[in-house]
């Protein structure tokens, strides 16, 4: 065998380090390539010294990468190749790289792990990560929508506790809103928000895509429904017919009590906190969503979304068991309670909501309510498109540019024309192909 000249053996030594990209050779710890996004990315580096002392074998390396630029780098990643060991993904995101074959399917990790438990997340939040039967990710930090409202205001009109369904927020916005006076509304919904559309749709029980997830279904009864109850909220000047750019500053309007409720997430308890003025401090608080009447024998608030950020491992990762004791690492009750002391965010295990940070915030425990009924939007690659195009069909008929009917007709037009590609891989799917580990070939 002809050896190589200093250069080239060099060189390929480096290159060598570089595909593995893992190991460092002269100590032989394995380093994980850990990407995360935003200030998540920041504030973990503060939690992995402690597992770095339990798992002296391991170190981890990681990115940190703007959420703005978080979905091409891991697209292009992919591509070339170069995939991190573990990263962070938006739920949404979950379906896209489970399609792509890119990420390591987890039951079989879960199911021999003492630290991770389907029973110890949120059922609906879970299930995010469940794509087409396979568990690919583990919840890290939870996300849900909720109503925010001012206490006063509505106990002013006559109701002391927030509304808890359908006709009962109908009647408090009205009564907010003749109190008020002109220029105030009862609730602001956003135009270029799609997320309380498809909320209200959710809870009328619309599945929002049909036929495999191939076609567009808002035309449907169930959604239809809940998009009427929707624009009459603007029909009957309830809420302003307002975009959030034509809204000059929403805390500053909050408190003056333009509208008395909003519709939004755990990001704005940090907001509404920092941003409202102290003599309002006692008086905005949060509530789950409002239930259809004909669902609020069963205990549970309006069922809303169900979001937040998992940790995958990648399937072309060579350190498979590190990188799985790191998640488990990541999902311990502790870990989570410390990590949602630093962020901000809300945890995903259960236990972690016994810490006394969320445990004596009331306006938390809304958020802890709600969890128990959130469901995740179609688990399909195509959906930030289509969400996108909801609330442009939304604003056409809020602003009377078409119909609600046509609006409704158009918007399925448009998603079905969004999915022509996976209707035709669903007709022309040939038997599955199996790589040499057994798995579903890409």
């Amino acid at each position: 065998m002809r050896l190589l000249r200093p250069g080239l053996l060099l060189a390929a030594s480096i290159l060598a380090l570089a595909v593995s990209g893992c190991r460092d050779s002269r100590n032989g710890t394995t380093v994980l390539r850990f990407w995360a996004m935003g200030r998540e990315g920041e504030v973990v580096r503060e939690l992995l010294p402690r597992f770095e002392a339990n798992n002296p074998d391991v170190r981890v390396d990681v990115q940190q990468i703007p959420w703005s630029a978080a979905h091409e780098k891991l697209l292009t990643a992919f591509v070339g190749g170069s995939v991190p060991d573990v990263a962070q993904l938006g739920n949404t995101w979950v379906a896209e790289f489970a399609a792509l074959k890119a990420l390591a399917p987890l039951d079989g990790r879960v199911a021999e792990s003492a630290a991770v438990h389907a029973s110890d997340h949120f059922a609906g939040i879970w299930q995010t990560n469940v794509i087409t039967g396979t568990l690919y990710g583990i919840p890290w930090y939870v996300d849900t929508r909720v109503m925010f409202y001012r206490r006063d205001l509505l106990a002013e009109a006559g109701f002391p506790t927030p509304p808890q369904t359908w006709s009962q927020w109908r009647t408090a916005l009205e009564a907010v809103t003749t109190r008020g006076g002109e220029g105030h509304y009862g609730v602001l919904l956003p135009l270029n928000e799609w997320t309380q559309p498809v909320i209200l749709g959710l809870q009328r029980g619309a599945t929002l895509l049909r036929d495999d997830d191939t076609r567009g279904d808002f035309s449907s009864d169930a959604f239809a429904c809940a998009f009427t109850f929707y624009l009459d909220l603007f029909r009957d000047g309830l809420a302003p017919p307002v975009a959030n750019n034509e809204v000059a500053n929403l805390y500053q309007e909050f408190a003056r009590g333009v509208f008395a409720m909003y519709v939004s997430g755990p990001w704005n308890l940090g907001e509404f906190r920092r941003r409202l003025p102290a003599d309002l401090q006692d008086v905005w608080a949060t509530a789950p969503l409002p239930v259809p009447d004909d669902q609020a024998d069963s205990g549970l608030p309006g069922v809303s979304l169900a979001g937040g950020s998992s940790l995958v491992v990648f399937r072309r990762s060579s350190h498979q068991d590190a990188s799985w004791r790191l998640i488990e690492f990541l999902s311990q009750p502790e870990q989570q309670a410390e990590f949602s002391r630093l962020t901000g965010d809300l945890p995903a295990h259960r236990a972690a909501w016994e810490d006394s940070t969320l445990a004596d915030d009331p306006r938390a425990r809304a958020f802890r309510i709600q969890l128990e009924n959130v469901t995740a939007t179609p688990k399909i690659p195509e959906w930030e498109q289509i969400a996108n195009r909801v609330w442009v069909a939304v604003e056409q008929a809020v602003r009377g540019a078409a119909t609600e009917k046509q609006a409704l007709a158009d918007l399925d037009t448009d998603v079905d024309r969004m999915l022509a590609k996976r209707r035709w891989l669903r007709d022309h799917a040939g038997p599955p192909k199996v790589d040499k580990t057994g798995e579903d070939g890409p």
